[in-house]
């Protein structure tokens, strides 16, 4: 690819700035329709940054650019995390923080409930929030672009399902009657499916990249 079309096609690579292993299998799985050849930062020794943002984007930019610094390769990073309204939108941009340091997201899942019983949110009207995910495309010569997605939900008590990551069994999306947690990834990522009823957050940011970025 030269890097002054900034486009990504066919048999490129493409660095996944991310270790976690829930999202990686995800990419991985949007992915494998476009032949990109995708190694992760994880693959390539290389150390994720801290994440010194206030927002998705500015935690997104700073991945994505320290990848594509330090691999001289287009580098693709995701932030994302889970605003609930009741709560002032936490836990937002700190959602893995709330697992740390072990990465357990049932305690995260326990502290999100408590607040809202604490914030008096008891009924469905009052368990709103959304799932957010914006994707970070960074060239080596500083280009970035930006791609965000959301969906709307619900939270529930007690957690359902054990499949997906994260937050997932907590959360109800809009319009559907089982978590995140209890849906296949084909179902979750209905877009990467050959669909247009993409439904994860990551999914639907994904849908906007490819469109842009892979002429999908």
């Amino acid at each position: 690819m030269s890097m002054s079309d900034h486009r990504l096609s066919a048999g490129d690579t493409l660095v996944l700035a991310s270790h976690n292993r829930g999202k990686l299998r995800e990419f991985a799985g949007l992915m494998e329709p476009f032949g990109l050849k995708v190694v992760s930062v994880g693959e390539l020794g290389l150390p994720v940054p801290d994440e010194t943002g206030t927002t998705f984007e500015e935690n997104a930019a700073i991945k994505a650019h320290a990848a594509a610094t330090a691999s001289g390769l287009p580098a693709l990073s995701d932030d994302s995390g889970l605003c609930v309204d009741a709560i002032g939108g936490d836990p937002g941009v700190y959602s893995a923080d709330w697992a740390a340091p072990d990465g357990d997201f049932a305690r995260a899942m326990r502290n999100v409930e408590e607040k809202l019983q604490l914030a008096g949110a008891t009924t469905p009207e009052s368990r709103t929030g959304r799932f957010v995910a914006v994707l970070c495309l960074a060239f080596p010569d500083g280009t970035t672009r930006y791609y965000r997605g959301e969906v709307e939900g619900t939270m529930v008590w007690p957690p359902r399902g054990e499949l997906g990551f994260g937050y997932d069994p907590a959360f109800l999306p809009e319009g559907h009657a089982r978590t995140f947690g209890e849906m296949e990834a084909e179902e979750k990522h209905g877009w990467s499916a050959g669909r247009t009823d993409a439904l994860s957050h990551r999914a639907r940011a994904f849908a906007l990249f490819a469109e842009a970025e892979l002429g999908a």
